[in-house]
């Protein structure tokens, strides 16, 4: 199996999951849909959803499943340039064809639910209070956490063999702590893809997809992405690249941005 065929296998298996576990715990007339315990059984999902993913494409690619990934190790040139394009777009395939199959899987239950912000939050993210630098700096803190740790994760001993399960913790853990404020796409393709998704499919009663915070949920994670996998090179590495130091004031200044949003 090729990189490409398996960073789709995996990333398809991530958002089929991923985005089911969204659309069952959200749509009218679902099984699943409780509100009362629909957030954590959406992030204990979304870590399922990492593992089988991870589990799925490890061999063949090393499971990035993620453009935050790709690009972060490839700014600490632990992956060519010319991998670049076949991870990112085996990715956005697997990606769009897994939102295609939710859309059918839950055909009946679009016509069921009114509220167009439900049927966009099946397959894309967004802020719970809209704030463009705050809702910036947690998409980069997420997924500088997710890097960080998956650095850790592939040099611990004890981790050899459980990694997928330890990653599926560690997103669990994320989106739990830190993912209510945007809903925590920490990986451009699980966002974009699947809002792309929306806009494209004829789903029934649909409302706009707010293109207009797309970007965040695509540069935060790539900012916090090669952040989390550079700040580890300079600390333990003793290494310092122009992506270290340009992503870290990115991040000092949406910091900084963010205050000033909010002080008031």
């Amino acid at each position: 199996m090729n990189e490409f065929l398996s960073e789709a296998i995996g990333t398809f298996v991530l958002i089929l999951f991923g985005c089911g576990v969204n659309a069952g715990t959200s749509l009218n007339k679902s099984y699943s849909n409780k509100e009362s315990n629909s957030w954590i059984v959406g992030t204990l999902g979304w870590g399922l959803a990492v593992t089988l993913g991870v589990y799925a494409s490890s061999k063949f690619s090393g499971a990035h499943i993620n453009p935050a990934v790709t690009l972060g190790l490839y700014s600490s040139n632990e992956i060519e340039l010319n991998k670049l394009f076949i991870y990112i777009s085996g990715q956005s395939l697997g990606a769009f064809i897994a939102c295609i199959l939710i859309y059918l899987h839950y055909l009946p239950h679009w016509g069921e639910t009114e509220d167009k912000a439900v049927k966009l939050g099946v397959f894309a993210t967004s802020p719970s209070i809209p704030s463009k630098w705050s809702n910036l700096f947690s998409e980069i803190l997420g997924t500088f956490i997710l890097l960080f740790g998956l650095k850790f994760i592939g040099i611990n001993e004890f981790a050899q063999g459980l990694n997928p399960i330890i990653v599926g913790a560690l997103v669990c853990a994320i989106g739990i702590s830190l993912g209510g404020t945007t809903g925590y796409a920490i990986n451009p393709v699980r966002d974009f893809i699947p809002r792309l998704a929306h806009f494209i499919l004829p789903i029934k009663g649909k409302g706009g997809s707010n293109f207009k915070y797309s970007w965040v949920p695509v540069f935060g994670p790539i900012v916090g992405g090669i952040l989390g996998v550079t700040t580890y090179q300079f600390l333990f590495e003793g290494l310092t690249n122009t992506y270290f130091l340009v992503t870290l004031f990115i991040f000092l200044s949406v910091s900084f941005l963010s205050f000033l949003e909010n002080k008031n």
